[in-house]
């Protein structure tokens, strides 16, 4: 797959995606967003992908908002239509049927913020820095920022990134829970992919609904979430790789996991 304002390449079972307008700190425009659409549904087609991550080229961001030329010839109607499609695009992410790794190695701000909190785990390097600076351009978060932020971290968390519109430190942002880990530069990719060759080792309908039963649960009561993780649970030990995995720690030996 080749496009104008991403990478994609796939190292065995990792696919990596990479935002390439480091001139303009990685900003979103409407063709990167097209272009997003478009890796991230081959993505969700490809069995040989089991995780995704995600980074910006270059050393200054992952993406830094957008692109405000564009953003600047908005109407009402426009940009509402501007806020669906860009949720619609990031909520493929939560919908993959597996793990994205958001390796932010900058400017993660706006839209690139809300870009990185739609992925499954986020992992910062220390020159991170994250933001919604909306308000300071007369508008609010519409990707999702504002919902995701209030999940991830809490109602005070996300009202004081929405409406002072400043930006946090890769260390605040672990500290009130924005990002798992916080690594050195050098070290962030490194850490990224580690990470995602621990969890495509796993089973991967395992991991699948593991996530479902974390994604969904936090959305509805304690009861219907053990209900859904005893289905869930259910629907994992009917499959191939559960007895594979269970001969092979039986066994003594490494399991050999395909996804069935």
């Amino acid at each position: 797959m080749t496009y104008e304002n991403l990478l994609y390449e796939q190292r065995g079972a990792i696919g990596f995606i990479t935002f390439n307008r480091p001139k303009v700190l990685n900003a979103l425009n409407a063709a990167m967003m097209r272009e997003l659409d478009d890796v991230l549904s081959s993505v969700g087609r490809d069995a040989g992908v089991r995780v995704l991550i995600l980074t910006g080229a270059g050393e200054k961001a992952f993406v830094a908002g957008a692109d405000i030329n564009e953003l600047a010839r908005c109407t009402a109607v426009d940009g509402r239509e501007l806020a669906l499609f860009g949720q619609r695009v990031f909520a493929r992410l939560g919908n993959l049927g597996k793990p994205s790794i958001a390796a932010v190695n900058g400017f993660a701000l706006g839209g690139g913020c809300e870009l990185a909190l739609a992925c499954t785990i986020r992992l910062a390097s220390r020159t991170a820095k994250f933001g919604q600076p909306e308000v300071t351009l007369g508008i609010m978060p519409g990707y999702g920022g504002s919902q995701r932020l209030a999940r991830i971290c809490g109602k005070g968390v996300a009202h004081e990134l929405c409406l002072a519109g400043g930006m946090i430190s890769a260390d605040e942002a672990l500290r009130v829970g924005v990002v798992n880990h916080v690594y050195e530069p050098s070290e962030l990719l490194g850490a990224a992919e580690a990470l995602a060759n621990k969890i495509a080792s796993n089973a991967p309908l395992a991991v699948r609904y593991a996530m479902e039963a974390i994604e969904r649960g936090a959305e509805i009561p304690l009861r219907e979430g053990m209900f859904l993780e005893a289905a869930l649970f259910g629907m994992c030990a009917g499959t191939e790789d559960f007895r594979e995995g269970t001969r092979a720690f039986l066994e003594k030996r490494p399991a050999v996991f395909r996804g069935k």
